[in-house]
């Protein structure tokens, strides 16, 4: 994490995607924990390192009944830190944002994205759902798109992801920076004290209902996916890089 003029700065560095797993997500959480308290920084901005990826989700190798427990309660744990922060969150998206990535750049106030990036919740396609983006899309997209993102695991491209409210702002290839900073000095120029209040109110009001849909989620997650014998199969032929063989129970 780097610091300077009031923002902090995290990347996600895992080359080649900035996969996210059980050890850097643990890591993630701590940064969060730390600047809960830091009346010094108002802005905290998430951005994957490398230029391809803000990230290609969570490590499909953390997605076996032995692990999901953990990852669930980790990943969770990082979104919920990020919406329990006092700054501001801005994630500055170029190339992939796939499944638990696109949770996390969900959970911050601003998304800006590049033209060439895409989005997606791909987990259907493994055999499994996106748990955060269920409890939390069909309110902040509406319905029907977010039944197209989780049920079929399709691609967004930047500006259909403009289209539908899913980020803030598409911006060129390569301008993401000059997008960022721009962002930066506009958020300066306010109130810091009215800024933190209204970002409280404005993450009540859109979030009232989250805590108890993100709870019944996992619930299902555990206690209804995990029994099927797909969830086991679509992990496996995804590391065995085959289709899946599903046998639809």
């Amino acid at each position: 994490m780097q610091e300077r003029d009031r923002v902090a700065w995290i990347t996600i560095d895992h080359p080649p995607l900035n996969v996210l797993n059980l050890p850097i997500l643990a890591e993630f959480q701590a940064l969060l924990r730390s600047l809960q308290a830091r009346d010094q920084i108002d802005v905290v901005v998430l951005r994957g390192g490398g230029g391809r990826a803000f990230s290609a989700g969570v490590d499909i190798k953390d997605h076996t009944r032995d692990k999901v427990p953990e990852m669930l309660d980790t990943v969770h744990g990082v979104i919920r830190s990020l919406l329990a922060l006092p700054q501001i969150t801005i994630a500055a998206v170029s190339g992939a944002c796939l499944g638990g990535g696109l949770e996390v750049a969900s959970a911050c106030d601003f998304i800006l994205a590049t033209e060439d990036s895409f989005f997606a919740t791909p987990e259907i396609n493994v055999g499994c759902y996106p748990p955060v983006a269920l409890a939390r899309f069909p309110s902040q997209l509406g319905y029907r798109r977010a039944a197209e993102m989780i049920l079929t695991g399709r691609r967004f491209a930047a500006a259909e992801a403009l289209s539908i409210g899913l980020v803030t702002r598409v911006v060129a290839s390569g301008e993401l920076d000059h997008a960022l900073e721009a962002l930066l000095r506009d958020l300066a120029g306010k109130s810091r004290a009215v800024l933190k209040i209204t970002v409280k109110g404005l993450r009540e009001a859109a979030l009232k209902d989250f805590p108890a849909a993100l709870k019944r989620s996992e619930e299902i997650y555990l206690n209804e996916l995990l029994k099927t014998e797909d969830v086991e199969e679509g992990v496996k032929a995804f590391v065995e890089k085959r289709p899946p063989q599903w046998s639809h129970r």
